[in-house]
């Protein structure tokens, strides 16, 4: 017999592509991976592993178990939750990521509504951005993510995954009070060609969708600072140390000093929440989707 729990460490090696990033994703030591790798090879009486540099590959008979173990995993997720549907009660466990200002705007209010209408689900909360969170959720590390699309660069999204609307997110510019913009009712963004730029970390989905903006319409921004919090941001313009755009969705209490005016063609964010389609059945997933809209439609949107 086959065991579960070392196909999903073999799993999680062919995902990450190696000992240390499997750790990572399994949330366990690396010589807990290779004391199950280990385990696994006497089983199967092949060997899986071979050494590639410092690291390890998959072998021939590495990757053909690694295939297998795939399917054996998704055809258990179907199991759970057909179960799951069968009680017909939103129980057990529920793993949710959600990029910072929905975990500060959206997250708090989900939580509690969960908390108190399905005192049987125990709900894990975490941090993370857009496109490691939908990673997470495709490799079955978390069960759902709250992520985003911006108006004109949509976040790529994999097979497999199911998707709701939670919201949209109106989007302004932030600038210091004394700002020569700053009692306009409206801006364009090409009004800030000459001001420095505070964005995100280098990579991150937010910083490159404003660099592709910014570009397509002619500026070549000028980052001054970079924070990966909005409220971050927000101090360093309230500071008068740049400028930021600065979705509305978790944004309040604003520091004082700051002006925050809309784009006159509207810049928003589309929220929405993520999870894997072997998955779609589970009455938890249902009851978190229920609330996260609940949250959302709190919120206007």
């Amino acid at each position: 017999m086959l065991n579960l729990e070392r196909l999903r460490t073999l799993d999680a090696l062919a995902r990450h592509g190696s000992v240390s990033g499997a750790a990572a994703g399994l949330h366990v030591t690396t010589s807990a991976v290779s004391q199950q790798m280990t385990k696994l090879e006497r089983e199967v009486g092949q060997q899986l592993l071979a050494k590639n540099g410092r690291g390890v590959r998959l072998t021939d008979a590495g990757r053909l178990l690694a295939e297998h173990a795939a399917r054996i995993l998704s055809q258990v997720e179907l199991a759970r939750a057909d179960l799951e549907e069968q009680r017909g009660k939103a129980v057990g466990e529920l793993r949710i990521a959600a990029f910072p200002t929905a975990m500060r705007g959206l997250l708090p209010a989900t939580l509690a509504s969960l908390s108190a209408g399905h005192p049987g689900l125990r709900v894990r909360s975490q941090e993370m951005e857009p496109q490691p969170a939908v990673a997470a959720v495709v490799r079955g590390d978390i069960d759902m993510a709250v992520v985003l699309d911006w108006y004109n660069k949509p976040l790529p999204m994999p097979e497999g995954l199911v998707k709701a609307a939670l919201l949209d997110d109106p989007t302004d510019v932030a600038m210091p009070a004394g700002h020569p913009l700053a009692d306009r009712d409206e801006v364009d963004l090409e009004e800030f060609a000459d001001d420095e730029w505070i964005t995100w970390a280098e990579g991150e989905f937010c910083h490159e969708w404003l660099m592709f903006t910014l570009r397509a319409k002619g500026i070549e921004p000028r980052i001054a600072h970079r924070a990966e919090e909005h409220h971050t941001q927000l101090a360093l313009v309230a500071a008068g140390l740049g400028v930021c755009v600065a979705p509305q969705l978790g944004r309040d209490p604003m520091p004082a000093g700051v002006r925050t005016v809309p784009v006159r063609h509207r810049v928003r964010r589309q929220v929405y929440v993520v999870w894997r389609a072997d998955a779609d059945r589970r009455p938890s997933i249902r009851a978190a989707v229920q609330a996260l809209q609940g949250a959302g439609v709190a919120l206007g949107g």
